[in-house]
């Protein structure tokens, strides 16, 4: 199990290099959505839903699923991804397209571990309500700027 903590939250500290919030930021600077949550909520709701995507990762690994983990690991590469794109790239378009790959990712490593451990697929659900919640305020992102 420590493994997967250790490579999930290894992959969010290197998508937290990437992460520019402060004030006199890109990011400060952007027109956002009027539902946009403050700043803090982000980290918060990360750190959860990275411990859920830990355990699932651990539990297909526990009985011994082998191939599912590749669109486990794959959808934690498009996460990665995400936060150079869109911070450090400062291309908001692209990190659009780039998250809704990453949605079709987790949903299909949703429905391949849902198949193998419901729990599994199941402690995912939060992080595809997120990232629907968060392709919500790219767009928005999109559209203002």
């Amino acid at each position: 199990m420590l493994v997967f903590f250790v490579v999930t939250y290894a992959v969010a500290a290197l998508g937290g290099l990437a992460t520019e919030v402060g004030p006199g930021s890109w990011y400060a600077g952007l027109q956002k959505a009027s539902f946009n949550p403050p700043n803090w909520v982000f980290p918060v709701a990360w750190n959860l839903l990275y411990a859920t995507i830990a355990l699932a990762g651990w539990l297909i690994w526990k009985r011994g699923e082998r191939k599912a983990l590749h669109w486990w690991a794959a959808q934690l590469v498009f996460n990665l991804a995400w936060s150079w794109i869109f911070f450090r790239g400062h291309a908001a378009v692209w990190a659009l397209a780039e998250m809704l790959v990453l949605w079709l990712l987790i949903a299909t490593t949703v429905a391949k571990f849902w198949r193998i451990d419901t729990r599994a697929g199941a402690l995912l659900l939060p992080y595809l309500a997120w990232v629907t919640f968060a392709i919500t305020l790219n767009g928005a992102i999109v559209a203002l700027n």
